[in-house]
């Protein structure tokens, strides 16, 4: 499956942006989908996942009540809808994929198999 992240762009503390992530290649729905982040410096931070049914999604406790996952698997997109922004969530974001990972790995970077270009997030102040 090939993934194209898009929608970022620059916004102010307090505010919302929602990412999109759309794909292409094998059947969408198949797959466990997450989002990461990178900020400058810093190693590829877990922020959340939705599995194939998206019941209960998992969120890091840096996102969680202000980030929602979400997947249409009738137009293979996966969004990241961001609220209440902060400072520190400026990053460049990726979305991912999945078919075979195991929930004891979700939040680890390597253990995904397929993978978008990011797209930058800045929160000004």
């Amino acid at each position: 499956v090939q993934l194209q992240a898009f929608g970022g762009g620059v916004v102010q503390a307090g505010g919302s942006l929602r990412l999109s992530c759309a794909a292409s290649g094998r059947t969408f729905s198949g797959y466990t989908l997450g989002w990461f982040r990178q900020a400058t410096g810093k190693e590829r931070e877990f922020i959340a996942v939705i599995k194939r049914t998206s019941s209960n999604p998992i969120y890091s406790d840096s996102v969680k009540g202000r980030f929602t996952i979400s997947r249409d698997n009738d137009k293979s997109t996966l969004y990241l809808q961001m609220n209440s922004l902060q400072l520190e969530d400026t990053a460049i974001y990726f979305c991912t994929a999945s078919r075979t990972i195991i929930h004891s790995n979700l939040g680890v970077p390597s253990s995904w198999h397929y993978w978008g270009q990011g797209t930058q997030v800045t929160v000004s102040s």
